[in-house]
């Protein structure tokens, strides 16, 4: 089988998007003949088990539709896959496909959901979903969603019904489990920085708790644009807790994993993911976590590993004094927990089988 996964962006910079498209690459690779399609970056990442092609973007409107067809006939795909929404690429890319008589799936990453649609309404997304975005969900032959809540989210759009479940994944038997839960007095957030993300409430909650938190850090890690991160600091200084918040930059490779490691709590505060990839990675480390309902992580409070809490200061202030009150033995047994919330239900295998499994069901 030969499939082609479009995907806008595979820079670092990208977030959950790119290592979404790392990890699944490495196992599907194994099981079809994979091809990514993306366009020129500055910091591209390593992908394995596949041919990466780069084509230009919409502002060569032209050249980009050529090289696709070119691309199109070379490989003569059994599916093509495309990654994302809002961008006029990715429509593009799905029209030009079905017009050649090719099967496209559409995964949407979360970019249906009802915060980012009511984000810039009518400045953005209308005129996105008059021109073009409204027609490529319609017409996709099946959209992927990664949780039942993005998938009751896509059918109330009532744009098209045949959606197919599939998590995300990661490869957990490479991700080392944490040997220590002694309180190392580290709480991490580490994902784009980007006002979705509800960075705000986890600084608004470490105000309210100034004092329980005196000796703790709080790494911000990540990526994002200057003015925002900006913000953010002078949101800290006026709550004098500047001292309590560090703004790391974008971590990486082993590093990142140390900082998952050493942190007793991972803190993901979002108005709204799809999956949450960072969650898992947590997890799998032996980390508990804090995430919100804008996430499909109410497995958090069925395997005990976290809190799953509504959006907003008032419920993360709430759930990291929980987090203060646990004994260390508690705090490991919710590591565990989580690692084997994981190991039994998201690893890459699987969610490379489940994809192939689409695949097939596709081409019928």
């Amino acid at each position: 089988m030969k499939i082609i996964h479009y995907i806008p962006s595979i820079d670092r910079s990208s977030g959950g998007t790119t290592a979404y498209m790392q990890l699944l690459a490495n196992e599907l690779g194994k099981l079809v003949e994979l091809h990514i399609v993306s366009h020129v970056s500055n910091s591209p990442v390593n992908i394995g088990n596949s041919q990466i092609h780069y084509i230009p973007t919409f502002k060569q409107y032209r050249k980009m539709k050529r090289q696709w067809q070119i691309l199109l006939n070379e490989i003569k795909p059994d599916i093509v896959h495309i990654n994302c929404c809002w961008m006029p690429e990715c429509a593009l890319i799905q029209k030009w496909s079905q017009e050649s008589n090719y099967k496209t799936v559409l995964t949407p990453h979360g970019m249906l959901e009802p915060w980012i649609i009511k984000r810039h309404y009518w400045t953005k997304k209308v005129p996105a979903l008059l021109l073009y975005q409204k027609q490529a969900v319609v017409k996709a032959d099946y959209l992927h969603a990664t949780a039942q809540s993005e998938k009751e989210n896509l059918l109330k759009l009532n744009y098209n019904n045949k959606i197919e479940i599939i998590a995300n994944g990661i490869e957990v038997k490479n991700v080392a489990l944490k040997t220590s839960w002694n309180r190392k007095k580290e709480i991490l957030f580490l994902s784009r920085i980007h006002i979705k993300k509800g960075i705000n409430f986890l600084i608004e909650a470490t105000a309210n708790l100034k004092t329980e938190l005196q000796g703790y850090t709080i790494n911000i890690a990540g990526e994002g644009e200057e003015s925002y991160i900006n913000e953010l600091k002078q949101l800290a200084s006026k709550l004098g807790i500047e001292n309590l918040i560090h703004f790391i930059g974008g971590v990486y490779g082993d590093k990142k994993w140390e900082l998952f490691k050493k942190a007793d709590l991972f803190v993901l505060p979002t108005h709204s993911e799809n999956f949450g990839i960072v969650v898992a990675e947590a997890l799998a480390c032996g980390t508990p976590v804090i995430t919100t309902q804008g996430t499909p992580w109410q497995e958090l409070e069925s395997y005990h590993c976290g809190w799953w809490t509504e959006i907003g200061t008032e419920a993360t202030t709430k759930a990291l004094k929980e987090f203060l009150q646990c004994t260390e033995t508690q705090l490991e047994q919710m590591g565990k927990n989580g690692r084997k919330l994981i190991e039994e239900k998201y690893s890459s295998q699987k969610v490379a089988q489940d994809m192939v499994e689409l695949y097939k069901k596709v081409c019928l």
